[in-house]
């Protein structure tokens, strides 16, 4: 992926302070708290979400273009269809996080997200409902300020887990929300806050 002077990490412009690696800067700088409305795109950040229970994001921005390539570009429906031979072999993948558990956990998750769209015509409408329909705009000033997780969280996370949605705790949530941009949680220093909030 060419890199541009704006993702170098000695570019003087002020980040998150989280975002410190080339790969998470680039990730910081592109994805990170955008608003997303594709249901590939949310069920893909689900699951890379909880995969990384227990374990850093920068661990899950490694092996991410493996597990697109180990689920199918986060189809839900073809996901939805895999059989216990084909987890099997994914628990062979080095690419991915090979925990029984979580896998498992990302089949069941394709089916329940497949009976959220079915319940409400897209799983971005389920999801947006939580907060409004519009990203929530923080205005945290440290990073030691950002809650691990909120009402709105716990919110969503008790709704998923009563769908039978697996590796869906609060904090992961949190997490998902902040990736997909429901809530607006970059530092109000950091170059990206006005241009994230002004997505909405």
């Amino acid at each position: 992926m060419h890199e541009s002077p704006a993702l170098r990490p000695d570019n003087p412009v002020v980040r998150c302070g989280w975002a410190r690696t080339p790969l998470s800067i680039e990730y910081h700088d592109a994805e990170w708290g955008v608003p997303v409305h594709d249901d590939r795109i949310l069920f893909e950040f689900i699951t890379l979400e909880g995969a990384q229970a227990g374990l850093s994001w920068e661990t899950i921005l490694k092996k991410r273009e493996a597990y697109r390539v180990a689920f199918l570009d986060f189809d839900p429906k073809r996901v939805a269809l895999f059989t216990p031979a084909r987890v099997e072999r994914l628990l062979r993948n080095e690419g991915i996080v090979r925990n029984r558990l979580k896998i498992n956990s990302t089949v069941r998750n394709a089916k329940a997200f497949l009976a959220v769209q079915e319940e409400f015509a897209s799983f971005d409408a389920y999801v947006w409902g939580f907060v409004g329909g519009a990203p929530l705009v923080n205005r945290w000033r440290a990073l030691e300020e950002i809650p691990a997780r909120t009402v709105d969280s716990d919110n969503l996370s008790r709704d998923l887990l009563r769908r039978e949605f697996k590796f869906v705790g609060s904090t992961i949530c949190y997490a998902f929300m902040q990736a997909v941009g429901l809530v607006n949680d970059h530092t109000t220093d950091c170059f990206r806050y006005p241009i994230v909030g002004r997505r909405r």
